[in-house]
């Protein structure tokens, strides 16, 4: 009796596109966890303070931030996974190149400050390609459970590149964790070019009329003219900007605790980079185990619990504030890594399920460019405030401005209401989004 196909095995949803882009995902972020653990600790080394390390992850915010709308609309207009391929390459080169510095003990503040700037403008091009490519790998109805079983996998490597980041920073120094970052990428770049996506498809509809009655980017369109859609697309949906608004300033509190203040709590009250490492982890395994949750669970209003996710972000810079022990930080760092994936699984399928396939680049990067827009700010502005309140008033301000956005986010009605519905033609910015009454 012949054993059964290994392939009958995989979820029909999972086609060779979506499984491609989540293994090269994976094998990135094993490196990309540990990268921004080796950096704080290379500022440390080279004689730098909390501001400094606050520059250097701003220099890498800056042009990610000035950069998503230009990469947006790229994506919209070339095949997307060229654009992926392209960006992993670049990445892959300047890391190498910041590895090479450090590792030969030879990296000044001006030079990691530059690189951190390169690996920004790469990741620019990426995001927006990438998060609209993985929307087109799977069908509406099988959304919720590809974005889960994709951020498991992407939360698993997480896991284990900040333990391994941690640790390899510990006992062997910071350059040969970014010098693992760069092979990362390398291999990313190289199993994208697998990706086998048909040119339109690689273009959204390649200037097609979606169902919303948007033409997608096509070669005769200008970028602006491009870009004027995709603000259409995303200024016309109010729980969409809303939402980002509130990311603004809430990713400019996670930047500064996750970049800045907490390597420095770690190095004055902790184990160091080690100790990081796992606390790290212990995010990671939050986000992994609410990925399982989100596999089976399909909550018809998909922002209002997805928002109530968001209210566990406060909880590692009330840790940290308050010198909390390894455990206790652990836990902490657990449940904000388990309401990120709440809020990320829900937000998805909200973005899949509302914004036309051929905006959906655009309309990215306009998330990303607004929720990110004043992290350069957190983080340079994280050592003065240090100065200003000390680490311990930083981080509870941290901690409460989060918990007042969450609650201010839920006074608006479509926020509340937005609900899960059927599978069929996406709603175009003129048609009411699904609710829930």
């Amino acid at each position: 009796m012949q054993n059964p196909d290994p392939r009958s095995r995989r979820p029909g949803w999972a086609g060779r596109n979506y499984r491609i882009q989540t293994a090269a995902t994976v094998i990135s972020g094993l490196g990309n966890a540990g990268a921004p653990i080796a950096t704080a600790f290379a500022v440390l080394a080279t004689g730098g303070s909390t501001t400094e390390i606050g520059y250097v992850t701003a220099a890498r915010l800056v042009p990610l931030v000035l950069l998503l709308l230009v990469g947006g609309a790229l994506a919209d207009r070339l095949p997307r996974h060229h654009v992926m391929v392209a960006a992993n390459t670049f990445n892959a080169l300047s890391q190498a190149a910041l590895a090479a510095l450090v590792l030969t003990g030879t990296a000044r503040l001006w030079e990691l400050v530059l690189l951190s700037a390169a690996g920004g403008a790469g990741q620019a091009f990426y995001g927006p390609a990438a998060g609209a490519m993985l929307m087109q790998t799977v069908a509406r109805e099988h959304a919720a459970r590809a974005f889960s079983v994709y951020r498991m996998a992407l939360n698993g490597a997480q896991i284990g590149g900040a333990a391994l980041g941690g640790a390899l920073t510990a006992a062997t120094g910071p350059g040969w964790v970014l010098a693992l970052d760069a092979l990362g990428f390398l291999v990313a770049a190289a199993l994208r070019v697998l990706l086998d996506v048909p040119p339109a498809a690689g273009r959204g509809t390649g200037g097609a009329a979606t169902p919303g009655g948007v033409r997608g980017a096509g070669r005769g369109d200008g970028m602006i003219h491009e870009l004027r859609e995709g603000w259409h697309e995303f200024a016309s949906r109010r729980w969409l900007w809303v939402i980002v608004l509130q990311f603004s300033v809430l990713m400019a509190c996670v930047s500064a605790v996750d970049a800045v203040y907490g390597p420095i709590v770690a190095e004055q009250r902790l184990g160091g980079a080690r100790d990081w490492g796992l606390a790290l982890a212990a995010d990671g395994a939050g986000l992994v185990l609410a990925g399982l949750l989100m596999v089976r669970w399909r909550p018809r209003r998909i922002l209002l619990v997805g928002n109530h996710g968001v209210f566990l972000f406060a909880l590692p810079a009330a840790a940290l504030a308050v010198a909390a022990p390894l455990p206790v930080l652990a836990l902490a760092m657990f449940l904000s890594g388990a309401g990120v994936t709440v809020f990320g699984v829900n937000w998805m399928v909200a973005l899949q399920q509302e914004i036309p396939a051929a905006t959906m680049s655009r309309v990215s990067a306009y998330d990303a460019f607004g929720s990110l827009a004043l992290a350069p700010l957190g983080t340079a502005l994280a050592g003065p405030a240090a100065t200003a309140l000390g680490l311990g008033g930083a981080l509870w301000l941290c901690a409460a401005l989060t918990v007042l956005l969450s609650i201010v986010v839920l006074a608006e009605p479509q926020v509340r209401r937005l609900g899960r519905r059927a599978a069929g033609p996406v709603g175009g910015p003129g048609n009411t989004p699904a609710t829930v009454g």
